[in-house]
């Protein structure tokens, strides 16, 4: 392993991992689509604070948030499709080949297939 310097010159401190988690390898994310209105809606968005709040889209918008969400679908077909949100496609960037992690502490994440399968071994089916 290569050494890695701060701008001063000084070495960070190396760490090795020793985690469990839960994790499933993603063959797949499958966008969602967004809903088509029936009735007239407003041009605002709880985002900017400028929703009117009575509309269907206001409706849809503070149940599901601003940010479309996504089915993440397993490489392994026994387990389902499931779905994430909005705020974690934003804060995460999950990529087809990487694995959805859940920690002890029930955080989730994605790690890309790489640096998982490098510090991970699985231990259970």
């Amino acid at each position: 392993m290569s050494t890695i310097l701060t701008d001063c010159g000084v070495e960070l401190p190396r760490y090795q991992c020793h985690k469990e988690v839960w994790a499933l390898k993603i063959a797949d994310i499958v966008h969602e689509k967004p809903p088509i209105f029936l009735r007239p809606t407003c041009r605002g968005c709880f985002a900017f604070h400028s929703a009117c709040g009575h509309c269907e889209r206001c409706d849809w918008e503070r149940t599901r948030g601003p940010v479309l969400g996504a089915y993440i679908v397993p490489a392994e077909e026994r387990y389902g499709k499931f779905y994430v949100d909005g705020g974690f496609l934003l804060k995460h960037a999950p990529q087809p080949g990487g694995y959805y992690v859940i920690y002890k502490d029930g955080y989730k994440s994605f790690s890309p297939a790489e640096a998982f399968e490098a510090g991970y071994t699985r231990v259970s089916a």
